[in-house]
């Protein structure tokens, strides 16, 4: 029984991360050709230009489509946008955010490579853009459309100089936006229409982010990316798959998701970067909507919150709704500090930590201290492993002893299966009594594993979604923990000029930490089942392959793991041994 439940339990490790390799394999692949692609010095080809749309506008829900005016023959005039992290413009011409990068993080690892563009214009090849308007609930009144021209009150727009644009329709309305940037990445929306004529108005105003193609994902069962925000209190997550799904139902009109919510933020996230609205005053119901329209052959993607049902603004009335975006990085720390100091809700889950998060948070908060007192991510995790080790020294210390008592009875074992090599029944019942009266548990080498396989997603988590792992390096050729090592045996470590298949990706980390996985192994008890025997032979080289194109923090991690594990057995084996001589020669002075 006992040898049955240690080859499920070996079974049960391999399969686990067979299953992981399967799922994020090609995630993985991606990344290796990118990095290939940075260190030829080409970049990934960029996508063709969509030709923009027709119609943009919001008429009847925020952000449905109508039949666009004739354009403006001028340029749009731009709001410049600058602040310590963040540059860029506001088109005035129908008070849209559609020109954002973010100053801190560049394309690749390359020091001189482009700043990373988070918002893009119509016109360009991805649009992606955050805008702020009304509907004209009542079908009468004029409101502000995408061909609006907005006069704005200040020359720039940054943390010191919030800026407000206008616009009178001529009907005695006068609509407003104030934007107010603070020195992260949050955009404050004040929204108001003011009726100065005679008349009720009633008009509904929203604000919205809009996706205006299909952005290349990282892996879909290992992070989410697509529609994302936390509505009553909920986690409300949709790829883009299955929101068009969702939009394409019967009588959906391409609504994927809505929801009447008092506190709440939707938007769009990205592996790194997130585009979020958010209420000001979590106290006021809002009416959020997940979107994908199919427009000019192309899907577009779009989150909005409006108000629930329409304001009737009565003359001398003003009426007005507050929201924020977010558009910027995913810091741990920086979401953190808006979910306490802004009050949104679990903001932090922008960051997809996944069912570890229980554990893979802390090992971020670990990882990232350690990281503030020795500056390098790599040394950090080397010393958050010693702490593990330590933590779980009392636990492997015990399996350990018991392997090495095992490997002192190997040769009684053999004994055993050489007298009863045809009554193997019998030799299981020897083997069982022999394990029972030395008090050795033979499924205890895989207990360190099974501990490991948790800690190991934990970890893999911390270095494939945060941010603050993205391009941090180690020493020598590791320019970026969160992506495999770039080395190949089978190109001769750069000797050799050929592109092998992903398949052939074996750098140098993952052979050291197959060598050292193989060494480990060759401490432990030869299993006296010979199918056992073969499964823990190949175990080091399935798992050498089967890492070698994961991120090389975490192959960083497993070697030095597996080095700290050595050394642990090493010493209990030692001990053991000088403990059974030092009974012999105590029973030899008794006789």
């Amino acid at each position: 029984m006992d040898q049955k439940r240690l080859i499920a339990a070996i079974a049960l490790s391999i399969g686990i991360l067979l299953i992981f390799e399967f799922w994020n394999r090609p995630a993985r692949e991606a990344q290796v050709a990118q990095q290939q692609a940075q260190q030829q010095g080409t970049q990934p080809p960029t996508p063709p230009t969509v030709p923009a749309p027709n119609a943009a506008g919001p008429a009847g829900a925020p952000g449905s489509s109508t039949p666009a005016t004739a354009a403006a023959a001028t340029p749009a005039a731009r709001l410049p946008i600058d602040s310590a992290r963040v540059h860029g413009s506001l088109s005035l011409r129908g008070a849209r955010l559609d020109d954002l990068v973010l100053k801190d993080y560049r394309e690749t690892v390359v020091p001189n490579s482009p700043e990373v563009r988070l918002l893009a214009p119509r016109e360009s090849a991805s649009p992606y853009f955050a805008q702020w308007g009304w509907t004209a609930a009542d079908g009468r009144t004029r409101v502000p459309g995408n061909d609006t021209d907005w006069t704005a009150s200040g020359n720039s727009l940054s943390p010191n100089s919030p800026v407000t644009l206008t616009w009178d329709n001529g009907q005695g309305l006068l609509f407003s936006i104030k934007l107010s940037l603070d020195a992260n990445y949050m955009v404050t929306a004040e929204q108001t229409v003011t009726n100065n004529g005679g008349e009720a108005a009633l008009v509904l105003p929203w604000a919205r982010v809009r996706r205006e193609h299909t952005p290349t994902t990282s892996g879909y069962y290992i992070l989410h990316e697509g529609f994302t925000g936390v509505l009553g209190g909920s986690l409300k997550e949709l790829n883009y798959k299955d929101a068009k799904a969702a939009g394409e139902k019967p009588n959906a009109n391409g609504v994927a998701l809505t929801a009447d919510s008092a506190g709440g933020w939707i938007g769009f996230t990205d592996k790194y970067w997130l585009t979020a609205l958010t209420e000001v005053d979590n106290s006021i119901p809002l009416k959020a909507t997940y979107r994908h329209v199919a427009e000019g052959g192309q899907d577009r993607w779009q989150v909005d919150f409006a108000t629930p049902a329409p304001q009737a603004v009565a003359p001398g009335i003003t009426a007005k709704l507050d929201t924020r975006l977010f558009a910027g990085a995913k810091e741990v720390h920086l979401l953190d500090s808006y979910r306490d100091n802004l009050n949104i809700p679990n903001f932090d889950k922008a960051i997809d930590f996944g069912m570890f998060y229980f554990l893979t948070k802390p090992f971020f908060y670990g990882i990232d201290f350690l990281f503030r007192l020795v500056g390098n991510f790599g040394i950090s995790i080397l010393i958050f492993t010693l702490i593990i080790k330590v933590l779980f020294f009392p636990l492997a210390n015990k399996s350990y002893q018991s392997m090495a008592r095992m490997k002192v009875l190997a040769p009684k074992m053999t004994e055993i299966r050489e007298r009863y090599k045809d009554d193997p029944a019998k030799a299981q019942q020897e083997m069982m009594a022999l394990y029972k009266s030395e008090k050795v548990n033979p499924a205890s080498g895989c207990l360190p594993m099974l501990i490991q396989i948790p800690v190991f997603f934990a970890l893999y988590k911390v270095l494939f979604v945060t941010i603050e792992m993205r391009h941090a390096p180690f020493f020598g050729w590791i320019h970026d923990l969160s992506a495999p090592d770039p080395t190949n045996l089978f190109t001769l470590f750069g000797l050799i000029q050929w592109d092998p298949p992903a398949m052939l990706h074996l750098p140098i980390w993952a052979i050291i930490m197959g060598i050292t996985m193989f060494v480990q192994f060759k401490l432990n008890p030869t299993p006296p089942d010979p199918i056992q025997a073969k499964i823990f032979a190949f175990m080091p080289l399935i798992f050498t392959f089967m890492l070698a194109s994961f991120p090389a923090g975490l192959v960083i991690y497993w070697s030095w793991n597996n080095l700290l594990s050595v050394a642990q057995q090493y010493y209990i084996m030692r001990h053991e041994r000088a403990e059974r001589r030092a009974q012999k020669k105590l029973g030899k002075a008794k006789a």
